[in-house]
């Protein structure tokens, strides 16, 4: 035979293999007769947590993933069919399902419509919320108050009476509370803050935390942030939303009977779980 008719006949050889398929339910091992998948090994190479197993070389993590598959599966089959296992098994079977679904809704990106009518309702009300820059002086009682905002309106600085008297955590800083809304305060200091013209100061405000002597430098309308700015905070708002109104609709189109006088203390009744 010549040297040219070996060649033909090797690749001929090579291309006569059956190929082997190469989906995710291809067999790679059986132990007594229990079947391990390429797709087993796949999800499990997924769920690996540990880098360093991560960056070893394909050969080697095979191997360790198949003997450890090889022995739990070996380990599994002593393992008794109880009512308790069963009912994991089955909680987990539903978990991974809901959550392969949960996942296809929420694969599809808000379109530039959705992520514009999310924008527009979340700062529907900017250009129309108040926002205060003030100051205060924060003390235990009235008496050291007003006697605080006599020092102020006898042309003392409003800043270093703060720093020397406040007991607030502003203090330190003047008293600087720097920009807020009033919602951000509670009402007795917001409404006396909102009561004021920039550059007046408060007679003496009591809230649970104490005496305030309040000056209010000045006042803004809240601007809203550019949407691109915020495009992804809103993009994953978008999607949560979605994804929930497609499980309540899945919800409410299901067909639920609930089972009528179950005794709520059989959650207690740990032993049925040891039922063949």
């Amino acid at each position: 035979m010549t040297r040219s008719t070996l060649l033909a006949a090797a690749v001929l050889a090579v291309f006569s293999v059956p190929a082997v398929a190469q989906d995710a339910d291809q067999v790679v091992a059986t132990v007594n007769g229990q079947e391990i998948t390429l797709g087993q090994m796949i999800v499990m190479k997924q769920s690996i947590q540990d880098p360093a197993m991560a960056e070893m070389p394909d050969q080697a993590l095979w191997d360790m993933m198949l003997d450890q598959l090889i022995r739990q599966t070996a380990v599994a089959e002593s393992a008794e069919d109880t009512a308790g296992v069963r009912a994991q098994l089955e909680l987990q079977r539903r978990n991974t399902l809901a959550s392969a679904a949960v996942s296809q809704i929420a694969q599809a990106e808000p379109t530039d419509a959705e992520l514009q009518a999310s924008y527009d309702r979340l700062f529907a009300e900017a250009g129309s919320v108040t926002e205060y820059n003030a100051a205060h002086i924060l003390v235990e009682t009235q008496e050291k108050a007003t006697e605080l905002k006599a020092e102020v309106d006898g042309g003392a600085d409003f800043g270093t009476v703060a720093e020397t008297n406040s007991t607030g955590p502003s203090g330190p800083n003047k008293g600087d509370l720097g920009w807020f809304a009033a919602d951000q305060m509670v009402p007795p200091f917001a409404e006396a803050v909102a009561a004021l013209e920039p550059g007046q100061i408060s007679e003496p405000v009591e809230t649970e935390f104490g005496w305030h002597v309040i000056k209010l430098n000045e006042t803004r309308l809240r601007e809203a942030p550019p949407l691109a700015e915020v495009r992804d905070q809103i993009s994953q708002m978008v999607l949560r939303e979605k994804v929930e109104a497609q499980i309540q609709s899945l919800v409410t189109a299901a067909d639920v009977q609930k089972t009528e006088g179950v005794d709520p203390a059989r959650l207690n009744a740990t032993d049925l779980l040891e039922a063949q």
